[in-house]
């Protein structure tokens, strides 16, 4: 095989070689720096290429600041040089001094460069960034988006990674190449020469747990069990270094807890060897590697449920939030009172491992240098793990909600644990009433107070709410994609989707064709994911827990304006979360105008409950003012010659009266339903 140097995204084909013989280079940068996680993959990815490379008679080279040692890899030969070292030797020394096509694996890479592969890890510099120094935010902000624009490919190591990077770097998550990293470094450790860990065993049953003391590993969950652990007689043991790069948590000193600092590998595979589990507590991991490792050395596991650690623990881990300490303590127990559930997990462990191999991994780059524009096949990701209610506040269309209830109900690849139907009276519910699955309640009218009546009637172990007007169509992956939204993003507490047509301010889209809509390939689409941005009330969800006694405002009364934005806004307050858009969640808005509300009750909300939530914070002057003068506008000329399907006359004298209502100090949204 010849791996010959071509431009970005063109053919192969074969050439003479470079002149030193090489077919592509290696930034070799990681092989000055700390054993991390991220050059952990370098050092095994480029192990395994080497094999490869040896096995089918092609070569690469290193190329390596002055003074790193070689690892004598016969098929990659290092070289090294440059007056300069760190980031300055990467963006000035190692441009001029690479032959072919680079391959760049700890996130960063020269921005001069195009015909370059580039391994971007995760997107936790802008998720968790309060687990980063101010100077190492600054440099991968800048740089990352300028690779994630002329790079010949961007690689990460899981899906979750790739669908992080797409929100918040210039790219696709279709675009990114998901290479993961393997387990079979693992196996090669040898507990017999560990030096440092024989010495902390006391006897003595213990959870270990491994990584920086970065916030983000949320480590002070383990620490905070210490003591409820220690009445168990069991220790807690964690090992690793803080990490120069991020900013360090505290963590609650205990008798029965052990920081060991940075540990050798054999080291790591005796305490592997010997310990009761390893938890891995992380809010967000690009991958997990520890998992993987205390996997294939037999050790069980268990895990935080978001971002990628799901995926890669399968079923092989016990899972518990990370915000959930006495789900943590009750698996830790179980597992201390069960041999039969240890070595259930530890053989679950050993096979789900073999999902990781550093040699596909590194044949999967090896494509990737011949082509670039090659995307290797990624393994399909199943819908996340989730109790999930779906509320459909309705008032007299008991058609329109069981087509589109029964629609939902048959088609989502997530499938809600329960469907509420929010009604006044049973019959606006229809035939809805006997679908399992399906529970109606009545209440007092309005959206806002028929919201409040579902979400009061909801189980507090729900871990997600979907809110749909009830004459939406949701695509099919709707629930799994919000989901896993909140699953990838602890901090996001509010999501919507992207409305593919909307009805309302139309004649109407029937209900075929809203389904022909949503279940046909989506349209192109410029963005993939917007944030901040408060959601769109036909379609959107919240992260359960985060709600706790927030409730819609029934002073936004009836079929009003903006309940759905004032109820974002304050949760998001309240809990400094995230709001998002997501174009991968789609739908189309039906717009039925049976039940509407008339339109000069619909015409002073418009006025005034915007003036209202300016008191209470959630909407700002500037927003606020900007939807009043919209609305206003558009009344007043189509006023002159409206639509059919609208009362345009009935709105701009409803504005009219919000208008003299405001100017007389009045701000009371209630009075709408005296119109």
């Amino acid at each position: 095989m010849t791996l010959s140097p071509v431009s970005s995204g063109s053919p192969v084909s074969s050439g003479s070689p470079v002149s030193s013989g090489a077919d592509f280079t290696i930034n070799g940068r990681f092989l000055t720096q700390k054993v991390t996680g991220v050059q952990r993959y370098a050092l095994n990815v480029v192990a395994a290429l080497d094999r490869l490379l040896s096995q089918q008679g092609a070569t690469g080279r290193i190329v390596a600041p002055q003074g790193t040692a070689d690892p004598g890899h016969a098929a990659l030969p290092m070289t090294a040089g440059g007056a300069l070292s760190g980031h300055l030797w990467e963006q000035i020394t190692l441009p001029a001094r690479s032959e072919g096509r680079l391959l760049n694996l700890c996130n960063t890479a020269p921005a001069v460069k195009t015909d370059q592969i580039v391994c971007i890890h995760d997107a936790n510099i802008f998720t968790a960034p309060q687990s980063y120094g101010r100077g190492f935010r600054t440099v991968y902000g800048l740089l990352q988006p300028l690779l994630a624009r002329r790079a010949a490919r961007i690689t990460t190591v899981s899906h979750f990674s790739a669908r992080q990077i797409a929100r918040y770097l210039p790219i696709r998550a279709s675009d990114i190449a998901v290479l993961p990293n393997g387990h079979e470094h693992a196996l090669r450790w040898n507990a017999e020469r560990a030096e440092k860990a024989p010495a902390l065993l006391t006897g003595r049953l213990y959870v270990l747990a491994i990584g920086s003391q970065a916030r983000h590993k949320n480590l002070a969950l383990l620490a905070d069990l210490a003591p409820q652990l220690d009445a168990a007689g069991i220790d807690v043991v964690i090992a690793g270094g803080g990490g120069d790069i991020f900013a360090a948590a505290t963590l609650a000193a205990a008798p029965n807890l052990h920081l060991t600092g940075p540990m050798s590998d054999d080291d790591l595979a005796f305490l592997m060897d010997h310990a009761l589990c390893l938890a891995f507590p992380s809010w967000t991991e690009g991958f997990g590697l520890p998992i993987v490792e205390a996997m294939a050395r037999g050790c069980p596991v268990i895990s935080s449920d978001r971002a990628s650690m799901p995926d890669i623990c399968g079923d092989a881990a016990r899972l518990a939030a990370p915000d959930d300490p006495q789900a943590w303590l009750r698996h830790i127990l179980e597992l201390k009172g069960s041999n039969t559930l240890r070595t259930e997990l530890t053989g679950r462990g050993r096979e789900q491992v073999r999902r990781f191999s550093w040699t596909d991994t590194a044949a999967g780059y090896l494509e990737l240098l011949r082509d670039p524009a090659h995307l290797p096949e990624a393994a399909p990701t199943a819908p996340p793990a989730g109790k999930v209610a779906v509320v459909i506040a309705t008032r007299g269309r008991p058609e329109v909600v069981s087509a589109t209830v029964r629609h939902l109900a048959a088609n989502q690849t997530l499938k809600p644990e329960r469907i509420v139907i929010s009604c006044t009276d049973p019959t606006d519910a229809g035939d809805l009433v006997d679908l399992p699955g399906v529970e109606v309640l009545t209440g007092p009218p309005g959206l806002p107070a028929q919201r409040n009546t579902a979400l009061a009637a909801l189980p507090p172990d729900t871990d997600m709410v979907a809110f749909f007007d009830d004459d939406f169509v949701a695509d099919r992956d709707w629930l799994a994609v919000a989901l896993r939204s909140f699953r990838d993003d602890p901090a996001l507490v509010g999501f919507t989707g992207r409305v593919l047509a909307d009805g309302i301010g139309g004649p109407g889209i029937s209900f075929g064709d809203a389904c022909r809509m949503a279940a046909a390939p989506p349209p192109p689409c410029d963005w993939s994911w917007i944030a901040p941005y408060s959601p769109y009330g036909c379609n959107m969800a919240f992260r359960f827990p985060a709600i706790g006694t927030l409730r819609f405002d029934e002073k936004l009364v009836l079929y009003g304006w903006l309940e759905d934005r004032d109820f974002a806004a304050a949760l998001a307050r309240q809990s400094d979360g995230r709001l998002a858009k997501s174009a991968d969640a789609r739908g189309v808005h039906m717009g039925t105008k049976g039940g509407r509300v008339s339109g000069r009750r619909f015409g002073y909300s418009q006025i005034v409950n915007p003036l209202y939530m300016i008191r209470k914070g959630t909407m700002t002057p500037g927003q606020a003012m900007g939807q009043i003068f919209r609305n206003l506008s558009k009344n007043l000329v189509l006023s002159a010659r409206p639509e059919p399907w609208v009362d345009r006359r009935g709105r701009l004298r409803g504005n009219l009266l919000g208008i003299s209502d405001m100017m007389k100090g009045r701000i009371a949204p209630e009075r709408a339903t005296e119109l």
